[in-house]
């Protein structure tokens, strides 16, 4: 009797210690989408103070230290939307953040004073876009802004003084500029200009004297970009396709328009490009394959970069440095694990870790994310991402297609958030670098040309029919998930290939292309051309604009979506979601609309991104759960 009670207690422990790890195995959705405990560190110009984004009563905000010390302190106290992209100016007295208005992206930068504590609004114009140029460490006082005040299509250029306050203009754009950079004096010696053929130009003046002159100039099916000037100002560094598929990273002297070339990859285009930030020399250039590798330039950091790699076994990047170029702040990427920041100090070689952006996700299994190569019907080979949820059954397994924004983006292999979320759920997650993607060279990229809803709405379709044709996927348990142009892709996999999905979730997803393009927001007007290019002529092309619009095939959509939109997106206006809502209510289909009144093109706000992802959870298991 001792015996079966013994066994039968020991089977209850058993059993409710499983139950225990099958608990703990479930990542919380707080941990994965509530704000970082600590991200985004940045090291002071004289290197001797950090600063980092952190909550402060729940909502992220700007902390500062002194390195070596344990003096923490909260330097902002946002209440609203929090903080989350800032940077140090040159004086070292002075950290600037920019902010907008429940994601009107109007927005506005503000200087914080660290002597006085003092915050200014160094942009209070209503309704106006600011953009950082640049600043120089030669300039401690200044910012370089971009502002649409005179004209809210175009950005003219501006400079403001930390100390004062004062804003004034010191280049007008005719009409067509779309950027402007500065030499190694900090002049405007930049200019992007954009062309009627949907390609692009870079201006340059030979002095701060001189009028702006072509330098280079890419026909729509091309691109490149400038990168800096060398430290005589004689050269510059720029990328371009011109020569290959993909793009090079190039030396041309701007007065000859001579180019020699630095480096290169067949596979992808040129990625970051590391410069010393006071001697102006190239120091590394990395390239993106499967995953990011670097190509160092510079002899004086390769020593750095071999211990670096030695390091962490993820991607890593060079996020901030001080001026003497002795301190790094640098950020680790892997798939199985958050993202991971040290201080590196380049004279003993030595890294000292701060901190991880989310340690309490360390406590739990993370999903590996293999990168293979699916091959489309007429012979693409795209790079993709495959994540299989940890242990268990690896076949047969319901499957998000989990498509990427842009569409001139990629997805690339490392921590992402919504990946391992779904994977954790018990789904296989497929990310797609389908055509029009970016990185892949030319070819790859202008293969995507007015293929909105056909040719890379195929490239999704091929995907899915590899997963299911290798036993991976359970055909009848597959949805599809996107947001911005991943949200287009959603409904459209919904009204295109009304057998392939069994539910759809659609993110700031424009539902017709028509109003879609009618709609973008003023300061897109100089890219108009390239939209009429790469998406459709709106009056030439309005039939075939609309036939690629889900909205006008409404009809042929007969699964559940859930459909999410911030009201104040100004790229994807509400109307695009809200008026496909309305036709599908129409036909009596199971559509769920969330509509959230404090954002825009994305979620900044921790409670609303919670929300989001909770609903989208319960959503996915209804439909993706096995049935007999």
């Amino acid at each position: 009797m001792k015996k079966i009670i013994f066994i039968l207690c020991a089977l209850f422990f058993l059993s409710a210690n499983a139950a225990y790890c099958q608990q703990k195995s479930l990542i919380p959705l707080e941990i994965l989408f509530g704000n970082p405990e600590r991200a985004n560190p940045e090291i002071s110009p004289n290197g001797k103070l950090l600063t980092y984004l952190a909550p402060y009563e729940g909502v992220t905000n700007l902390w500062i230290k002194t390195l070596g010390e344990e003096d923490d302190r909260v330097i902002t106290k946002d209440k609203h939307r929090g903080i989350w992209y800032y940077f140090w100016a040159e004086d070292n007295k002075h950290v600037i953040y920019l902010q907008d208005a429940d994601g009107d992206e109007n927005w506005h930068l503000f200087s914080i004073n660290l002597e006085t504590g003092t915050i200014r609004d160094l942009t209070p114009f209503l309704g106006v876009k600011a953009g950082v140029i640049a600043t120089d460490n030669n300039f401690p006082d200044e910012v370089l802004v971009k502002l649409n005040i005179r004209d809210k299509s175009i950005f003219d250029a501006y400079s403001i003084d930390l100390n004062t306050g004062a804003v004034v203009e010191i280049q007008r754009n005719p009409g067509d500029i779309i950027g402007w950079s500065t030499d190694n004096d900090f002049n405007i010696r930049l200019a992007y200009k954009a062309m009627p053929d949907g390609g692009s130009q870079l201006l340059r003046k030979k002095s701060k004297h001189h009028d702006f002159k072509e330098l280079i100039t890419w026909p729509a099916d091309e691109y490149g970009g400038g990168i800096g000037f060398t430290p005589n100002n004689r050269y510059l560094y720029i990328t371009d396709s011109t020569a290959e598929n993909t793009s090079r990273l190039y030396k041309i002297n701007i007065r000859t328009k001579r180019k020699k070339l630095i480096a290169f990859d067949d596979e992808v285009d040129v990625g970051s490009v590391m410069v010393h930030p006071t001697k102006h020399h190239l120091q590394a250039v990395s390239f993106t394959k499967e995953r990011l590798q670097w190509k160092v330039l510079d002899k004086d950091i390769e020593d750095d970069f071999e211990a670096l790699e030695k390091l962490n076994s993820g991607n890593f990047h060079v996020l901030s440095r001080d001026l003497s170029d002795s301190k790094w702040i640098v950020v680790f990427w892997r798939d199985d694990f958050p993202a991971s920041y040290f201080l590196y100090n380049r004279k003993n070689k030595t890294p000292t870790f701060l901190f991880s952006a989310r340690p309490k996700l360390e406590d739990y299994s993370l999903s590996k994310m293999e990168p293979i190569k699916i091959v489309s019907r007429d012979g693409l080979s795209m790079q993709c991402y495959l994540t299989l949820p940890v242990g268990g059954n690896k076949s047969n397994l319901p499957l998000v297609l989990l498509v990427h924004g842009g569409p001139w983006s990629r997805d690339s292999w490392g921590y992402d958030a919504q990946v391992q979320w779904l994977a954790n759920r018990g789904f296989a997650v497929l990310q797609v670098n389908f055509r029009g993607s970016s990185g892949f060279g030319k070819r790859f990229l202008n293969a995507g040309k007015k293929e909105w809803g056909r040719k890379m709405q195929n490239d999704l379709t091929d995907a899915v029919n590899w997963a299911v044709d290798k036993g991976i996927a359970d055909s009848k348990r597959i949805a599809i998930f996107g947001a911005s142009y991943g949200g287009y892709a959603a409904l459209a996999g919904a009204a295109f290939t009304p057998d392939l999905f069994v539910c759809a979730v659609d993110a700031f997803g424009p539902s017709n292309l028509v109003s879609f393009l009618n709609s973008v927001p003023p300061y897109w007007r100089p890219m108009k051309n390239m939209f009429r290019v790469r998406v459709g002529d709106l009056e030439k092309e309005e039939d075939m604009l609309k036939e690629r619009s889900p909205l006008f095939s409404a009809d042929n959509i007969k699964i559940p979506m859930l459909i999410v939109q911030g009201a104040n997106d100004v790229r994807v206006k509400k109307e695009e979601s809200e008026q496909i809502v309305e036709a599908l209510k129409k036909k009596g289909i199971d559509v769920r609309y969330l509509l959230f009144p404090d954002e825009g093109h994305g979620f900044m706000k921790p409670e609303n991104r919670l929300k989001f992802y909770s609903i989208a959870e319960d959503f996915l298991k209804l439909y993706l759960q096995k049935r007999n």
